[in-house]
């Protein structure tokens, strides 16, 4: 299992629309066969600033989800609402195991 979590400062007058494309890119992800789960969060001291945690299956899958339409349309729509640039850190998941997902 592989675990991405990606960093995301928005504008802050971007933040409601950030959320609504958001929510529909993670709606679509979960639809994947790869992913096995995707999280959206948003930093309780400056809601300008956000955490996906998107979860999968092998070391396949992130190119496949960006292979798709709905991450194209997520990816274009967010783009001019970036504060700055969205980074990413990618993790080994320990728990649950494979199962436990």
């Amino acid at each position: 299992m592989l675990v991405v979590h990606v960093s995301v400062r928005v504008k802050p007058e971007c933040a409601g629309a950030f959320i609504a494309a958001t929510l529909e890119n993670a709606r679509d992800s979960l639809g994947e066969p790869g992913v096995a789960r995707f999280d959206v969060c948003r930093r309780e001291d400056d809601p300008t600033r956000f955490v996906l945690v998107e979860v999968y299956r092998d070391a396949e899958a992130p190119a496949r989800h960006k292979a798709t339409a709905h991450y194209a349309r997520w990816r274009d729509a967010v783009a001019p609402m970036m504060a700055e640039p969205r980074s990413s850190a990618k993790y080994a998941a320990v728990f649950p195991d494979e199962a436990g997902w």
